[in-house]
């Protein structure tokens, strides 16, 4: 199974660099022809889809794995047709190359897509309606993929985060190592879930799906978070606890929870992001891990690496 890897040098995409490798032969491509510092790859650029389509020509990949996006929620609002062209015009373009070349694509699409005013977990047949140019860009790109034709995945996932890269975990950190008091919003309500769950259950669907005809049944949209659920304010007292009990931070700082309208930022942001995996769980025969699992072992390898750095070795 020959992968063709989009989107290399980000937090999901470097995980994938992992789990993706035991499949066969795997061609890593980034935006700037780098990845992490270590060395050189191909180069893909989202907003360029005529050089993204002779790329895939090129490779003639099995599988395309689309870990790149335009992720910038606040300033979607600003440059709404730059998130149009990354996140929806450039799938359409990679599902047309796919679709020529016989290729098929794993794709990442966001809990943006919802309006986030429900109580029940979202399904994947439940109607999209997004709140700003962030999710109707990611709500395109979906759709737009499923119009090429190409036979492809599309994983909603949610509140990602690693022990690298930028996302919400990291920034407590950084921010409970400078200041005693932080004030977390706790009205908006998702499943926390690492990288590094995304990349191996993303794995697995491959493996699963090895010689699988074109009118297999599994093609299809799926949820992928982790189980559970809490909200920001929830997972902030938590990692930071575990943060403590790992000794990579020297005392718990106070946090205060606050409302969204009294933390407000250019784009909404859904307050319910809770998705239903029931359906990813059933057909593929999974399991997903509570947050609180993958939490930890990002804290641990957080706190291994600071005690690495601080070896005099």
């Amino acid at each position: 199974m020959k992968i063709l890897l989009l989107g290399a040098d980000g937090q999901v995409g470097f995980e994938l660099q992992r789990s993706l490798a035991v499949l066969g032969p795997l061609k890593l491509a980034t935006r700037s022809g780098t990845r992490f510092g270590d060395g050189d790859c191909l180069t893909a650029d989202l907003g360029d889809p005529d050089a993204l389509q002779a790329l895939i020509r090129a490779e003639a990949p099995d599988w395309i794995v689309n870990a790149a996006a335009y992720t910038a929620v606040d300033q979607a609002e600003v440059e709404p047709a730059l998130a149009q062209r990354i996140n929806a015009e450039a799938l359409a373009a990679i599902g047309a190359a796919a679709r020529a070349t016989r290729a098929r694509v794993l794709h990442f699409s966001s809990d943006y897509v919802f309006a986030g005013n429900a109580t029940v977990p979202w399904r994947e047949t439940d109607p999209t309606a997004p709140l700003g140019a962030y999710g109707r860009s990611k709500c395109a790109g979906e759709q737009a993929l499923r119009d090429s034709g190409a036979e492809h995945l599309i994983l909603r996932t949610a509140w990602v985060f690693a022990a690298r890269g930028h996302n919400f975990l990291r920034t407590m950190l950084r921010l409970a190592d400078t200041l005693d008091r932080i004030s977390v919003v706790d009205d908006q309500i998702g499943s926390p879930t690492t990288a590094a769950l995304i990349a191996d259950i993303s794995a697995h669907l491959l493996a699963q799906l090895r010689g699988a005809p074109a009118d297999d049944p599994r093609f299809g949209t799926y949820h992928l978070t982790a189980s559970g659920q809490t909200s920001w304010h929830g997972f902030a007292r938590a990692l930071l606890q575990s943060a403590v009990d790992a000794k990579l931070l020297r005392a718990l700082p106070e946090l205060v929870a606050i409302a969204s309208a009294d933390y407000p930022t250019r784009a909404a942001r859904p307050a319910w992001s809770v998705l239903d995996t029931h359906k990813l769980q059933n057909t593929f025969a999974l399991h997903l891990p509570h947050w609180q699992e993958g939490m930890t072992t990002v804290i641990r390898q957080l706190a291994d690496a600071a005690a690495r750095d601080a070896s005099p070795d």
